[in-house]
């Protein structure tokens, strides 16, 4: 992938909400005069800071009603599935991934956006940052969707709490170290838990934070010429490792645990530490959160690697069916822009901005300012993050956190489903691995040769 290496790169977030089947700027409309734009997103924070100022800023602007439906992370995962494969033309916007945008553009499912978004001056497609654009292209190099905000991952700790029990955290740390420091943080302050890791089913969930792991750990979902390796070595002992650590010392209701009840854990004072996304910071740091200035950031832990952080972001695509194209594009123009990051920094304050997309955010001195407890460890994390390369052996296809290929949804979303038990006490890791490794068998034939 085409990198750009920057100063200050930060993820952001914002005050944790869940919202589910919600409409917002305007209500729910079918309106075929183009003046009415559906969007199916995620219910992370970033997205509802968004719909707070559609009505202010984009509507009032462009005279174009937008009515939102937001669900949790694995519900639009789902429903973003069924209704472009399907082209239903319900929806004209949804938030996918680098993981979604080349495999749905090489189905035909997403309007390219070379011609609309990317193509005004204004928008300035120069300014978001090489590894985010190149994985929102397809194989044929067009670019499918545009980020609304990028990550890596790294660990969050509580300097505060650390500080009182006697502990110090390494400048980069080993999941060793990590898992060490967990035993002498969990109750070191009446109901604080060591660490926070998701145990929430889905392949974007547990197996967000754990495929880093397995990574480091030597493991791998699939060799180069497509050989299972889900009950392998090194898959095996960094789950062992994963479940074992979230049990003894991780939060309470592990099993159901997702990046939002994590963020909320860790904001509540709940656990001393949390390993996930960069973008969480924002949150973490936003005007009135409890442990705001209290927050330390560190590389993800490693063992057998250098680095070990994943590489993501929320994007916006247009559905290929959709009747309102045009709208959709002015849409995405202005939700991606550096105006709309100026927007959030202005009304919501600056350490909400959607970031981790553009060079020019990390020259904004109201945001760097901001952001300065994570800027550096956000920018260190992505410009560490190898898609191409994330663990200790080659690999079939891309990826750091997900294999690339249709079919890594539904495998990774059963083999969470074994592992959240396995999490939850109800089966041992290595049974939920066999059966893991059965699916993945499955997989890989397809992709063999001969």
């Amino acid at each position: 992938m085409a990198s750009r290496r920057i100063v200050f790169v930060a993820g952001s977030a914002a005050v944790a909400l869940i919202a589910t089947g919600c409409a917002g700027a305007g209500g729910s409309s079918s309106s075929s005069d183009g003046k009415s734009v559906n969007v199916l997103m995620v219910n992370n924070p970033q997205m509802l800071d968004l719909q707070k100022l559609t009505a202010k800023y984009f509507t009032k602007q462009t005279g174009i009603k937008v009515n939102y439906t937001v669900l949790p992370e694995n519900d639009v995962r789902d429903k973003i599935s069924q209704e472009f494969s399907s082209q239903a033309g319900t929806y004209d916007v949804a938030s996918i991934s680098n993981f979604e945008a080349p495999i749905y553009g090489k189905n035909g499912w997403l309007a390219p956006l070379d011609g609309t978004v990317a193509k005004d001056a204004s928008f300035d497609q120069s300014d978001i940052l090489g590894p985010i654009a190149a994985g929102l292209k397809g194989s044929d190099g067009k670019l499918y969707a545009e980020p609304f905000y990028g990550e890596s991952s790294f660990l969050m700790y509580r300097k505060d709490v650390f500080q009182k029990a006697g502990l110090t955290m390494p400048a980069h740390p080993t999941w060793q170290q990590v898992a060490d420091l967990a035993a002498k943080a969990d109750g070191s302050e009446s109901g604080t838990k060591g660490i926070c890791l998701r145990g929430q089913p889905g392949w974007g969930q547990v197996f967000a934070p754990l495929t880093t792991v397995v990574n480091t750990m030597g493991g791998t979902w699939f060799t180069k010429d497509w050989k299972a390796q889900v009950n392998g070595e090194g898959f095996t002992k960094a789950t062992k490792f994963y479940v074992d650590l979230v049990r003894k010392h991780g939060e309470a209701g592990a099993p159901q645990a997702g990046f939002t009840e994590c963020l909320n854990s860790f904001t509540q004072s709940k656990t001393a530490m949390w390993y996930d996304a960069t973008s969480a910071a924002g949150s973490v740091e936003a005007t009135g959160s409890p442990v705001a200035g209290k927050v330390g950031y560190v590389p993800a832990p490693v063992d057998q690697t250098k680095s070990s952080g994943w590489l993501y972001s929320w994007a916006w695509a247009v559905q290929k069916a959709s009747k309102h194209q045009d709208a959709a594009a002015k849409f995405i123009e202005w939700a991606s822009s550096r105006q709309y990051e100026e927007q959030v920094g202005k009304d919501l304050g600056w350490a909400r901005v959607p970031a981790g997309k553009r060079a020019s955010t990390y020259e904004n001195a109201d945001y760097v300012k901001a952001a300065s407890a994570f800027a550096k460890p956000t920018v260190d994390a992505i410009n560490s993050a190898d898609p191409n390369n994330p663990g200790v052996q080659p690999r079939p296809t891309v990826g750091v956190q997900f294999v690339d290929i249709p079919e890594f949804p539904d495998l990774g979303t059963k083999v969470s489903q074994e592992v959240s038990a396995a999490i939850a006490g109800r089966e041992s890791v290595s049974s939920a691995l066999d059966k893991g490794q059965k699916l993945a068998e499955d997989v890989a034939s397809k992709y063999r040769k001969g």
